[in-house]
């Protein structure tokens, strides 16, 4: 039997677990073998996720994280190492956005909050390079290992209102390229980084963005279904695949890549 997309007993991490995207991805992972480790903040939410996938007789725990202060997300992978004796992904899903990094419809770029444009950046970009600097020494030490980073359609398209969102997935989809370079001239080529750059999900960061409260498409909504081929919002299942593959050995010789799962968003013309 090919075992190129055998993951039965990988460990992978995964920051924003408790995520709409990140719960599903984790469920998924478990059901096909994984041990999987769901971070976060919200540790009812957390426990709830890892008592569900336990409930399926699949392998899974939870960590309560904070992905800004590494002596945490240290203290995280000594947890996971205690453990299971090693980490074979790490899956950098944490992230968000903030009212004060938005531009409101009728508002303008003056109206900008500096600070919180900077929390958004900080929660994103160094909230995906402080997990990756901690377990990316223990994948050295194990000579093997494979991150995926979480981009955004944000960082190929200037978008309205999101300024400080895409300015951060941006970053990570050139933090991603500089990464696959870095490891694998000084290190090895058995750690492989790549990112992942989900369409349009409807989840709690957007859903006020593109849906009303009775259902119904906000214009914004309406603009994105607009110039999305499929004509419908892409389901959290939809991306479990593409970490399927980027995770296992079907993706050896696949590092620095933006793997765009958006029911062809990013290609459409008029």
């Amino acid at each position: 039997m090919n075992q190129l997309f055998d993951i039965q007993g990988m460990v992978v991490a995964i920051t924003g677990g408790t995520g709409v995207l990140g719960r599903c991805i984790a469920d998924y992972l478990a059901a096909e073998g994984a041990k999987v480790v769901v971070m976060g903040r919200k540790a009812e939410v957390g426990e709830k996720i890892v008592a569900d996938i336990k409930a399926k007789g699949n392998e899974a725990m939870f960590l309560q994280t904070d992905v800004m202060d590494q002596k945490v997300v240290e203290q995280n992978l000594n947890d996971i190492v205690a453990t299971y004796g090693k980490v074979d992904a790490l899956l950098n899903a944490a992230g968000g956005n903030m009212p004060g990094a938005t531009i409101s419809p009728d508002g303008t770029f003056f109206d900008l909050d500096p600070e919180q444009f900077q929390k958004v950046l900080n929660l994103n970009l160094t909230g995906t390079v402080i997990p990756t600097q901690v377990f990316l020494k223990q994948m050295v030490k194990q000579g093997k290992g494979s991150i995926v980073n979480f981009s955004s359609m944000a960082a190929f398209r200037p978008m309205t209102r999101v300024c400080g969102y895409a300015a951060a997935k941006a970053g990570i989809s050139n933090f991603t390229a500089f990464m696959a370079n870095e490891v694998a001239t000084k290190f090895t080529e058995k750690i492989r980084v790549n990112a992942i750059a989900p369409g349009f999900f409807l989840t709690e960061q957007n859903l006020r963005l593109l849906t009303n409260e009775d259902g119904s498409l906000t214009q914004r909504g309406a603009d994105v279904i607009r110039q999305t081929p499929f004509k419908r919002f892409g389901k959290p299942e939809e991306l479990c695949g593409t970490i399927h593959y980027l995770i296992s050995d079907a993706a050896a010789f696949v590092s620095g890549t933006v793997a765009v799962v958006d029911g062809g968003f990013n290609v459409f013309a008029m």
